[in-house]
């Protein structure tokens, strides 16, 4: 799984350091080369809430999280691809990579099921 760490965001909302045509060409790019198996952007940040659960059972909502970073997960892409190097060399690729973002590269966890 590749997760986008968005960096600093432009005022049109626009990653910072790449366009939406970067990521329609990445998008095109991972689909024609047959490794796609799922990925979605995410709402804005003001549209998140979380959900904490207390030891006694008690559960509190507030709207966030509002990270005290710059950087917040924007979307994810889950690729199938042969080995870690591969998955790294996409990450790089990724416009999300930009900017000041960063990408997380982990595999998606296999419970036999």
């Amino acid at each position: 799984m590749l997760l986008i760490n968005a960096g600093a965001v432009a005022e049109d909302g626009s990653a910072e350091g790449c366009t939406v045509q970067d990521w329609m060409n990445y998008d095109k790019a991972v689909r024609e080369a047959g490794i796609f198996v799922s990925g979605e952007s995410l709402a804005d940040l003001v549209t998140a809430t979380s959900v904490r659960v207390g030891p006694d059972g008690t559960r509190t909502v507030v709207d966030g999280p509002f990270a005290e970073t710059r950087e917040v997960l924007g979307g994810f892409y889950v690729i199938d691809v042969p080995d870690l190097d591969v998955a790294l060399d996409w990450a790089a690729r990724c416009p999300g990579a930009l900017g000041g973002g960063s990408m997380v590269v982990r595999p998606v966890a296999d419970f036999g099921a």
